[in-house]
């Protein structure tokens, strides 16, 4: 049994699959999730778990080479606001990119996984391209 760290498993199995260059997208509560992409739904009641969270613990054991956000990251009100620049300062020097939130939704088809938060604030939504651990 897992004492410490991520213990979901299909959460898991997803992680350990994910190779350089791969997509993987963790979302807010009401993001959609386009057909073919596996779905991983976390939430269970309003926000919970919350995105921070959950992409804290995701983001510490993948190797991240870049993210990419919504345009409305950043304009959607103080609420979403506070989530991205702490978002940010976790990624550190990775580099980020932004697109309007349609553009986003489009890039989402070609991810590996969808991890659904419990979040309800809008626009707390990323995707994460994989790198390379050496």
């Amino acid at each position: 049994m897992i004492k410490k760290g991520i213990f979901h498993p299909q959460l898991l199995r997803i992680l350990g699959e994910l190779r350089h260059m791969d997509l993987l997208v963790i979302g807010d509560a009401g993001l959609p999730v386009p057909e073919g992409v596996e779905r991983v739904d976390l939430g269970w009641i309003e926000n919970s778990p919350r995105f921070l969270e959950v992409f804290s613990a995701v983001q510490s054991v993948l190797a991240v080479e870049a993210a990419t956000f919504a345009d409305e990251a950043k304009t959607n009100g103080e609420a979403t606001a506070a989530i991205h620049r702490e978002t940010l300062a976790l990624l550190g020097d990775i580099p980020v990119s932004y697109v309007p939130h349609a553009t986003l939704k489009e890039q989402m088809k070609g991810a590996k996984a969808i991890i659904l938060t419990g979040e309800f604030t809008g626009y707390t939504n990323v995707i994460l391209r994989m790198g390379c651990a050496y």
